[in-house]
């Protein structure tokens, strides 16, 4: 279990310049909305600028004028009411931009995050079937929806949001100095007191965010595994057990977590005394320049407020310090995806395979799934003849499925070649190649949908008539044709109102609707159903496979018996091979296995 929280515990770099250029290249498309965002950010920004110095000349000019300006009560209210109606028209400005700034980066970042869930999709189905057997499926959808999300708080309220951040600093500390140095310098002395609660807040908080992560990726690894098997647990009685383990898990994630809530709790109250003080020292220090009359009133109190802005984005550090730290263990997972090889590639100059006649050759085929694991197939060498059936038996392990993946080209062979028509299916594109093949498994998946729906798979050449014909072929059309709806039946998630048998039935007439020009593959698609369903199964077969080549694996030798050839695969070599009287007679692997299955057959009768 620890290998599949493995990957979650890994916590890169809080700020990672690598992986932020690559964000940006999904925003690059629209950088023109980014620019004017940034823009209108940098707008609202000096709005809020633009308040404490409206104090400063109401104060000075109008309020409390002195003698220079002295003048009669009437126009000093005409003075107020004009800086108030001024800092609205400010403050309405400041609104609208950063409405339309917001609104213009949720934009930007929904559409980039759009085409960056359309590049991890895309990237995915082009993934060899071996990658999936590597990645649980939930990994994968997290990736596609809980990190892209998190990168997309990054975009939308992350990194614009530190622009206007180091404007307001930028600003504020240009205006206070510009106002009167010796106040700036006062606010400005408790800085390396800010500096240190920072420092030690990042220290503290990346520790406890590595805890919370690897904690809930235990929690998840351990969820997945206990669901799954859950008739195990049940049968065994193991609920009590199985509950006092996910309570240590759940124990040790709430302390991480409350860990982490503390060091987060402390630095806003920390920040905010900071900031209390600096303003208390700029209150004691400004009060006694304005009774000596070295500064005004209004610098004083644009000096305060100024004081109360300055601190206000370094109180938000918090929040961004947490976006940032998820943001970039969400990149680097999805970067981990979307960098993961395509093994199987279509060669550069494919070969065109509009027609084939259906001769395959399997010419001394070596083949493991992994180079460090033992080989599955050993020098295997056989051909099959357009419009032969041919059977693969042998005991579990012993490579048959394995001819199936190398066929189909989920897997390439180490050594050796697999061909069709004399065609090295490498020098094919996969979708010609598998275009000309229909593969039935027995492990039947539905999508949620219709019948229909899952018979014409979204091909709009297949039409209503073909699915029917197809259906009545293989005797789908009893069972469909009783159902509500007929064709256009629900099968929910995965077929859940179908039984195993119809499934199949659904299956292999979905195989029969895409028309395989010649080539049809079936992989124990019979080992699953009642002896009724088998019944029509092996009707439908007897019509479908007519002048098709077609390779059988199955376990049960009764439904192989008429075909034209059976290869008995050893592992990963052929121990034998002929009809089934001639391995009969022979007494080889083939009659053992017979003789096994008839006498269970016996005991079961």
């Amino acid at each position: 279990m620890s290998v599949r929280f493995q990957e979650d515990e890994i916590l890169g770099k809080t700020y990672d310049a690598s992986l932020i250029r690559r964000l940006l290249r999904y925003v690059r498309p629209y950088r023109g909305a980014t620019g004017l965002a940034i823009a209108l950010l940098l707008l609202a920004s000096a709005t809020d600028l633009v308040g404490p110095s409206l104090y400063r000349i109401a104060i000075d000019r109008y309020i409390l004028p002195g003698s220079v300006n002295a003048g009669p009560a009437a126009a000093d209210l005409r003075g107020v009411a004009r800086i108030a109606a001024l800092y609205l028209l400010i403050l309405g400005i400041g609104f609208g931009a950063r409405w339309l700034q917001s609104y213009l980066m949720q934009f930007v970042g929904q559409r980039a995050m759009t085409d960056l869930r359309m590049h991890i999709f895309g990237h995915v189905q082009a993934l060899p079937v071996a990658f999936f057997a590597r990645w649980p499926v939930g990994r994968l959808l997290t990736r596609v929806t809980h990190d892209v999300d998190a990168l997309n708080e990054l975009i939308t309220s992350g990194v614009v949001a530190i622009f206007g951040d180091i404007a307001t600093l930028v600003g504020i500390t240009a205006v206070m100095l510009w106002m009167d140095w010796r106040l700036a310098l006062v606010v400005f002395s408790v800085l390396p007191l800010v500096y240190l609660i920072t420092e030690r807040f990042r220290v503290r908080a990346r520790d406890a965010y590595r805890a919370v992560r690897t904690r809930l990726a235990r929690i998840n690894a351990y969820l997945n595994e206990q669901i799954m098997g859950m008739t195990v647990v049940q049968l065994f009685t193991r609920e009590r057990q199985s509950l006092r383990a996910f309570e240590a898990r759940n124990d040790d994630y709430l302390q991480a977590s409350l860990a982490a809530q503390r060091n987060f709790s402390r630095f806003y109250p920390e920040i905010q005394v900071v900031g209390t003080i600096a303003i208390a020292l700029l209150l004691w220090y400004g009060g006694g320049q304005v009774v000596r009359q070295a500064v005004t009133l209004g610098i004083l109190v644009a000096a305060l407020q100024y004081a109360d802005r300055f601190f206000e984005p370094i109180r938000d550090i918090s929040d961004k310090f947490n976006l940032f730290q998820a943001a970039m263990a969400s990149s680097e997972r999805i970067f981990r995806l979307v960098d993961e090889p395509i093994t199987l590639r279509d060669p550069p100059d494919p070969v065109p395979l509009p027609r084939v006649q259906g001769r395959i050759e399997f010419r001394d085929v070596w083949f493991a799934y992994e180079e460090d694991e033992g080989w599955v197939l050993r020098g295997l060498s056989f051909a099959i003849e357009p419009g032969q059936t041919v059977a693969v038996v042998g005991h579990t392990g012993a490579g048959k499925t394995s001819i199936i993946n190398l066929l189909m080209r989920f897997h390439d062979p180490q050594r050796g070649e697999v061909l069709i028509d004399g065609v090295d299916v490498r020098r094919v594109r996969q979708q010609d190649l598998r275009r000309h093949v229909g593969l039935v498994l027995q492990d039947v998946f539905l999508f949620s949908g219709t019948i229909e729906d899952n018979i014409r798979l979204g091909t709009a050449a297949i039409t209503d008539e073909r699915i029917r014909q197809a259906a009545r072929y293989v005797g789908a059309d009893r069972f469909i044709d009783v159902l509500p709806d007929g064709y256009r039946t629900e099968v929910q998630e995965r077929g859940a109102r179908l039984s195993v048998g119809q499934k199949q039935l659904v299956a292999l007439a979905r195989a029969l609707a895409f028309n395989p020009e010649i080539l049809l593959v079936l992989d124990e698609a019979t080992s699953s159903v009642d002896a009724e369903t088998e019944a029509l199964i092996q009707e439908a077969m007897g019509k479908v496979l007519r002048g098709r080549t077609s390779i059988i694996i199955a376990h049960r030798l009764s439904t192989i018996q008429h075909a034209d050839r059976i290869i008995v695969l050893h592992k990963g070599r052929i121990a034998e091979q002929g009809t089934h009287r001639e391995l009969l007679d022979r007494g080889g692997i083939y009659a053992k296995l017979y003789r096994l299955q008839y006498k269970d057959q016996e005991r079961a009768g």
